[in-house]
């Protein structure tokens, strides 16, 4: 009986054990839960290889239920949300160490690279792996890198170009600048009066002939590259702001007299560039702009449109250059901080996710190359990539000179200052945010 009660003992003993060791085991294969916020803006997108990607959010939630489905390390929930165009700035640093913090961000780079200066964006280098790396090109790197780091990944390209209304152009007269040939155009600055002066002539009333804005910051990158008309670099070596200078002065002359001699809609200090937008597909402008996003919307309104670079004094044109890309946020959790990283190094490593990039211009080369007979938009905006500048030059605070940009416009419009005065002022004001800018740059450790 005794030893009876001691094997009873002995097997209850190692039915405990098993069982600790059961549950010790469990816990040790426990996941962790994770939950990531990434966030993105309205961005119009398409892809060639998936005509149910409309935009970025689209885009981002595919990558996310296909990350959640696959990933091993981590039980993931992943929350996609859309930020307010207008208030992205103040929703996402409104949102610094909360639990709507954002983990993974996808916007354009002269909008979000500010960010890389608060401390909280960090360095991926670690997970960008030779393939990546050799798969884009060194341009694009030199725009995602600061101090020999890279803080941003990018995904697409873009090219802002003028365009214009064929069928305006040929109803004044302007048929010798109309091209049938699927280019991007560039004319003589004797060219751009000619076209003007005639468009202004013979357009019907409430008819204009040139896109022009300067009620807020939207849109002002186009401006700025107006004021590199007559060979301003814009920047000086050090990435201020220069344009106190001899080209500088002459090409905010040259657009106060376009806009003396009603070039512009009329107002234009008041308005933004969405309200030129509107007044460009409802045929009542000659000249706006566009890019391969924004195309397929002019098409789909009935406008016969040509593209044409910005205006330069050689002749050769300039684009307006950016790149869309993503950004990862260190909001104090290692496990998160991990799963973000992992989460955007899913998508370059994922063939059916990076080849939605096909449809702007992919910054991946394989991706044009697997799909460049699709993509003839693209070939001529890589045709004409060399004519792009890079209008932040890695600015610490582009979100404080761009408060302050297009108010100095709005002065030129007002035209109650001299040339000199607005080249000084627009010196003065904007470096003064650059100036900010660095003394409160603050890099991730």
């Amino acid at each position: 009986m005794k030893n009876k009660k001691v094997i009873v003992v002995v097997i209850c003993i190692i039915l405990v054990a098993l069982l600790l060791c059961i549950v010790g085991y469990n816990v040790i294969k426990q996941k962790p839960k994770v939950t990531l916020n990434i966030k993105t803006p309205t961005i119009a997108m398409n892809s060639v290889s998936d005509a149910d990607i409309t935009d970025a959010y689209t885009f981002l939630q595919k990558a996310a239920d296909m990350f959640k489905k696959e990933y091993k390390d981590a039980d993931v929930t992943i929350n996609v949300g859309q930020l307010e165009q207008t208030r992205v700035d103040e929703e996402l640093q409104e949102a610094f160490d909360t639990p709507d913090a954002v983990d993974v961000f996808y916007r354009e780079y002269f909008n979000m690279s500010t960010y890389i200066h608060t401390g909280r964006v960090v360095p991926l280098d670690d997970i960008i792996t030779e393939d990546i790396r050799n798969d884009i090109d060194s341009s694009y790197w030199e725009l995602s890198s600061l101090h020999g780091k890279t803080y941003m990944i990018p995904y697409l390209a873009y090219q802002n170009t003028l365009c214009y209304n064929k069928d305006l152009f040929r109803q004044v007269g302007l048929d010798k600048y109309v091209t049938d040939e699927d280019i991007i155009q560039n004319w003589a600055l004797e060219e751009w009066e000619e076209i003007l002066s005639t468009l202004q002539k013979k357009l019907p009333e409430n008819t204009f002939p040139m896109l022009m804005y300067a009620k807020d910051y939207m849109g002002d990158t186009h401006i700025m590259t107006l004021l590199r008309s007559h060979g301003s670099t814009f920047f000086d070596e050090n990435g201020r702001i220069k344009l106190n200078t001899k080209e500088g002065i002459e090409a905010i002359k040259w657009l106060m007299d376009y806009n003396e001699k009603g070039y512009f809609p009329e107002n234009s200090e008041n308005l933004q560039i969405n309200d030129c937008s509107t007044l460009f597909h409802n045929g009542q402008l000659a000249i706006f702009m566009n890019n391969i996003a924004l195309n397929p919307g002019v098409i789909s309104d009935g406008i016969n449109v040509g593209n044409v670079n910005f205006p330069t004094i050689n002749g050769d044109g300039l684009s307006t250059t950016f790149i869309t890309g993503f950004e990862v946020f260190d909001n104090g959790d290692k496990e998160k901080l991990k799963v973000a990283k992992d989460f955007v190094k899913f998508i370059y490593e994922t063939d059916e996710l990076i080849d939605l990039s096909a449809g702007q211009i992919p910054c991946s080369n394989k991706v044009y190359e697997k799909y460049k007979d699709e993509l003839e938009e693209v070939t001529k905006y890589k045709l004409n990539s060399k004519n792009g500048w890079d209008f932040t030059a890695n600015n610490p605070n582009w979100r404080g000179v761009r408060e302050v940009f297009y108010k100095n416009i709005k002065d030129l419009l007002y035209d109650e200052m001299s040339a000199e005065e607005i080249a000084k002022q627009i010196e003065e004001t904007c470096n003064k945010e650059i100036e900010k800018g660095y003394a409160t740059s603050v890099l991730h450790e």
